[in-house]
């Protein structure tokens, strides 16, 4: 299998954002060695689009419900990571889903449609902290929180603010979770000038563990491999 299919499928493996990608996340347990299964509402009703997690065993008793642009990743030991846009800034929350406690969907029937709320628990999370979507390009320290700090990368895509139609309008926050430090790399070939922003978009991204670039999904488009400074695309792996 040629670099290019190799890199294309870890792409297909990486989870990306709710509601569309929520067939690629992350398998739940809980310390207690619960099992969890994620859950999409449909396209049609009070609980379009929304995407919840339960027990296995009870899916129709939700303990999380997450709205649009919501991407979920795994914590060590047995947590549960939702990184997601909360206006100006990226929030990155972390769950134990043991303390979850579940709740009746007739209680979120329509209410993510009125908020901007990203996501509803009736158990608060244990952790989270948020950093501003406006950072400029590089690396900078943030605070991390004790039950976050054993995440080595986590990176989230997330629209970034551009001045002109040749400025970036995306940008990979890559976060160290474990030094406390995100890098932010303004994907400098994404701009309003050459894409359709809005309908194509970047909603997930990988790093090669061979060659440690990055690679990636854009909506619409097709998938692409970054240069080595992680801005600037190098080439598509394939178009649509």
């Amino acid at each position: 299998m040629s670099d290019s299919a190799n890199l294309k499928q870890l792409v297909q493996r990486t989870p990306g954002p709710t509601p569309w990608y929520w067939e690629t996340f992350p398998a739940i347990h809980g310390n207690s060695k619960q099992r969890f299964a994620w859950s999409h509402q449909g396209s049609q009703g009070p609980l379009a689009y929304l995407v919840s997690l339960g027990l296995e065993a009870e899916p129709d008793k939700p303990r999380l419900a997450l709205n649009t642009y919501c991407r979920p990743f795994l914590v060590s030991p047995a947590y549960l990571g939702i990184a997601c846009p909360e206006g100006r800034h990226l929030r990155l929350a972390c769950f134990d889903p043991d303390q979850l406690k579940a709740f009746d969907f007739a209680e979120i029937a329509g209410w993510f449609k009125q908020s901007s709320e990203r996501m509803y628990a009736a158990t608060a999370p244990i952790a989270e902290f948020e950093v501003p979507v406006t950072l400029p390009a590089g690396t900078h320290k943030i605070e991390v929180p004790p039950e976050m700090q054993s995440v080595e990368e986590l990176i989230v895509p997330t629209s970034y603010p551009a001045k002109g139609p040749d400025d970036p309008a995306f940008a990979l926050y890559v976060f160290y979770l474990h030094a406390g430090l995100v890098e932010v790399l303004p994907q400098r070939w994404f701009t309003s000038a050459q894409y359709q922003v809005g309908k194509q978009w970047i909603p997930r991204a990988v790093r090669d563990p061979e060659s440690h670039r990055l690679a990636g999904e854009c909506y619409g488009v097709g998938t692409f491999l970054l240069e080595e400074d992680g801005c600037r695309l190098e080439r598509w792996l394939d178009r649509l």
